[in-house]
Formats: C-alpha cells, structure tokens, sequence
C-alpha cells in the first residue's frame, strides 16, 4: 500500500497480538497451507523487497506466472505474454561532470559534485566568492540553511537548495556553487540523491564538499577562474504487471487484483523505517498477503463450475511509486475496458485482528449494488465491517474507479509493522486472511453472471488525503472504532501520549480548542500545532471525562 495511506500513520513501534484462534474445516486448512507458501515465498529476504523493476520483483513475477500457467489461466500481457511491462523513472544520473578552479579539476564525489536538480550545461566566469554579479556563476554558503536544519528536523535540506537555486537564477545567477563554511565537526548536510532528479531551474548547481572547501575557498575575498560543465541523464527501470484470463466467452469481464511490488530496501523515501542499517522491507501483509490471495482465487474460480462471466487476475508492479501498473494498465487495457464489469482490489489483507475482526471495505458507494450484495454476503459473526463509499484510495482501485468502474477494496487495517522491515511472514493471521479470501470468492460467485453493476461517483477518499502537521502523540488509532472521537488502540513508550498519562482505550475528543469527532477531524486538529507547543487532551475513559495536559 503507498504511503499515501496517510490518514492512519499514526502509530508507533507497538505490537498487536495475534491468536490465529479461527476453526477451519478441511478445504481451509489446504487454502491456508497454500497462502502460507505464497506469503513465505513472496516475503523471504532474496527476493530483497520486491521493488519494482529489480531482480527480487523479477523473481516474484515468475513466481506468479508459474501459478498463474498451472491454475490454468491464459496469458493476457503483452503479445500474448504474461507480462505487461512499463517505465518506472528512476532519477537522474551523473554522466559525465567537470568543475575546475583556477584551472585545477577537483575531484568528483570527494571534492564536488553535482545537485541531483541541476541543470545540464557549461558555464564559465570569473566571480568573487563574496560577490554575486549577474550573468556569473554564484557561490553560496549554506551555513544558515544548516543551523536551520538541526534546530527543524522535518527540514528538507534537498528542496531548501532547489528553492534556493529558482531564487538565485532569478536573481541573475548563471550557475550556483554552494558551499558550507561551518568548521563544525558534522557530516556533510548535503549529498548527491538521484532519486530526487527534477530540474529546478535551468542553470547548473554544484556542491563543494568540506574537503574542496579547505583546498579552493581559502580566501572569500578573491576572484576565482570557474568553468563547469555538466552532464547528467535520466535512469529508469522496468516495472511488469503480470496478467491471467479465465475467458469463459462471457460478454463481460471482472478484474481481480493485487499489487506484488514492495519497498526493496527502502531506498525511494517511502519507508518509515528509522534505523541505520541497511534492511530489507519484506512485505509479507504489504503486499505479499493480497497477492497470495490473488493467486488462490484464480484457483478457486478455475475450478467452480458453470462460471458465466470472464475474470482478468492482474498483479500490479509499481504501486508503491503511485499507482503506476495499475495506471498503465487502465490506460493501455489488454481487454476492452468498456467490457468490465467492476474491480475487486486485495491490499494488506493479512492482519485481521482477532480481538475487533475489523475488515474495511472501500468502494462501497461506487454501485448502489454493493449495499444489497454486502449485507447479505458478510458473516456478521466472522467479521466486522467497516465501509468506505469512496472509489478513490491509496491502492490500485483507485485506477479503474477513475475509469467510471464500480470496484470494491479489502483492507484489514494499518499495523506497527507497516513500511517496515518487520512486516513479517511471521506475523499474518492466515486463518483471518483464508476468512477473507472466502468472503471475496461468495461476493464474485454471487455477481458471476449478473449484469454490469451501476456506477456511481463518490466522494473523495477519506483515507487518501489529509493535512500536512509536525507533530504527533505517539498513538495507533483504533481505526475500528466507529463511536465520536479517535479510540486509542496503543501507545508508544516516551512520546507525548504517554507522558501525559493517557492509555489504550482512551477515546480523544478534543485537542486544544478543537473538537475531535473522528480521525478527520483528529489530525486537522494535529496540524494546528508545532514542536514544543503545549496544550490540553480531553478524553473518554469509560464514562469518565479526563483532560491532561500535552507538550509536543
């Protein structure tokens, strides 16, 4: 699931137990063994996190393909492929870059290097380092940007230089040279970061290191003989969805996916993993959990008699970069998207909670048919339901709703381990996921042959967007809950919360001056306030009202 899944992250490094307590019958317990495999395969370290358009998700999509030939499907990729392959941008890479001073070549990496934004080109002057003359190359001490960075730690050093150089070429620079004149004993603040490559302005920007600093900025009062030359180019890989038919000749189509991309090491910015060394991000509930769940409903639809509809299985590669497979596929359909009939999408579905059995449902208002099908589809006493009517969402259904489809999304919620290298195969409630898998099946066998359902347009997702805030408490919300207010399900030890006494089950209604009648509403208030404010927490405790006092 992308990190737009903003809404929920909330939480800190805490953990929820997980009985496995369900009974299963025969015919499960072989569901369960299988999706047991899938999850271990799909999750194990050689694959390295399964980020799009590397080794590790090559040898998840062969793995899936295999499945996919022995379930019996038909290839609907390109040329009657498996796969359907598009461009991932992977920012941008040095190609070839000069920089010399007084006609000295100082050293790439080591003494220079290029800002990852800069614009490719050859400039050359004469400047004063203490001077900015228009028409010349600049240099720029960042030493205040520094100082600014230790003092904020959501600063952003690499968009604070991008900024800085749009200002710079307004102001009539023709290249900008930044430098640090701090004699601190810190590490460079600044580094070469390829995947942040889009050109800021149209002028070369280049880094002097501490080390070129000592060696050619000696003495700012001087001129200096500058000639640069910069040459960089754009890096791509691969991502590959991989795409089954079941074609029973029906005249419409319905699409079941997953997504089977995860976050490789974290390397794209998109983990939330906070530790030094490097780790990979296995993936088993994101999305290991929904693909293995893919895989075992091509089985089960392969094998029910009498099927009167077509079913396309797609596992989509690049949804943590943005939907990107499941956008290309909407844009460049192997079958006729006018014959779909609606979408089913799986994403982290092996997390059930034995305590709350909560199951979220997205996509419950993009057909007036979902109500009547849901209601009486769904074991009130395996499940508890919660349903969102937006179409849109931090996963790939968001694509096919966008495409006037009806789709319905299966979510059992955000967990301590999400986008991190804890997301375990260790860790999935398979029995709760074999409960989801079955409840997918009955809702695909009782629309197998009806009529194309109604769609209908929805709000916007209530998970997706959210306004941007500094701080936190240090909670995971009970996302569950469904009363007034946001239900702590845990706390992290040494964050805000917990200093200011608060507990599990405590239900906030109000921070600060602002109400609080929902996650909504929770982190709008959030956004109000900055580092080291203080202010107050009202919360439910039973039928107790407490107020406490918070600093951030």
């Amino acid at each position: 699931m992308t990190r737009s899944l903003f809404l929920f992250l909330l939480f800190l490094n805490v953990s929820i137990p997980y009985a496995h307590s369900q009974k299963l019958r025969k015919a499960d317990r072989q569901m369960m063994a299988e999706i047991q495999t899938d999850i271990r395969f799909l999750s194990n370290d050689q694959l390295e996190g399964r980020r799009a358009g590397t080794p590790g998700e090559k040898m998840a999509s062969d793995y899936i393909i295999s499945s996919f030939e022995k379930t019996g499907l038909k290839p609907m990729g390109d040329s009657g492929t498996w796969r359907q392959s598009f461009e991932i941008y992977d920012g941008r890479d040095i190609s070839q870059c000069l920089f010399s001073i007084n006609n000295k070549d100082l050293v790439l990496d080591s003494e220079y290097f290029p800002l990852a934004f800069s614009a490719n080109g050859k400039v050359t002057g004469s400047p004063a380092v203490a001077l900015q003359e228009s028409g010349s190359p600049w240099f720029y001490d960042i030493r205040d940007l520094v100082d600014a960075a230790q003092d904020n730690p959501h600063f952003d050093m690499e968009e604070a230089l991008r900024e800085k150089t749009k200002v710079l070429k307004s102001r009539g620079a023709s290249a900008v040279i930044f430098y640090n004149s701090s004699n601190s004993k810190q590490e460079e603040e600044v580094e070469f970061n390829s995947a942040e490559g889009v050109v800021a302005e149209k002028i070369p920007a280049i880094y002097i290191t501490r080390a070129g600093r000592k060696k050619y900025l000696k003495d700012i009062s001087q001129s200096l003989d500058v000639a640069i030359d910069v040459r960089m180019e754009e890096k791509k890989r691969w991502g590959h969805n991989i795409i089954g038919y079941l074609d029973k000749g029906a005249p419409y189509t319905v699409v079941i996916g997953a997504h089977y991309d995860h976050l490789g090491y974290g390397q794209d910015g998109n983990s939330l993993y906070r530790g030094t060394k490097k780790m990979i991000h296995p993936g088993a509930d994101d999305n290991a959990s929904g693909t293995a769940a893919l895989m075992e409903l091509a089985r089960l639809l392969q094998k029910t008699k009498k099927l009167k509809s077509n079913y396309l299985f797609i596992a989509f590669s690049g949804e943590e970069s943005g939907l990107l497979g499941s956008k290309y596929f909407t844009r460049n359909p192997t079958v006729n998207l006018s014959g779909i009939s609606y979408m089913l999408n799986m994403d982290m579905i092996g997390r059930l909670n034995d305590s709350s059995h909560a199951l979220i449902i997205g996509g419950y208002g993009t057909s007036p048919q979902w109500s009547s099908l849901i209601s009486s589809t769904v074991n009130k006493k395996v499940f508890s339901v919660h349903l969102d009517s937006s179409g849109t969402g931090p996963s790939d259904h968001t694509s096919f709703y966008l495409k006037n489809i009806p789709v319905l999304f299966f979510f059992t919620g955000i967990h301590p381990d999400y986008h991190r290298p804890t997301d375990e195969a260790s860790r999935i409630n398979y029995p709760g996921e074999v409960q989801v898998v079955k409840l997918i099946y009955s809702i695909a066998e009782k629309m197998d042959g009806m009529n194309k359902p109604v769609f209908a347009k929805t709000r916007d997702t209530q998970f997706g967007e959210a306004p941007a805030f500094n701080v936190t408490l240090g909670i995971m919300p009970d996302y569950s809950f469904s009363g007034n207010g946001v239900r702590i399900d845990a706390i992290s030890a040494g964050r805000p919360a917990d200093k200011a006494g608060l507990q599990m089950g405590d239900v906030i209604v109000r921070l600060g001056k602002y109400p609080v009648n929902s996650l909504q509403t929770y982190m709008e208030a959030l956004s109000k306030f900055n580092r080291e404010d203080k202010t107050m927490v009202e919360v439910y405790r039973g039928a107790e009202i407490k107020t406490m006092n918070i600093q951030f």
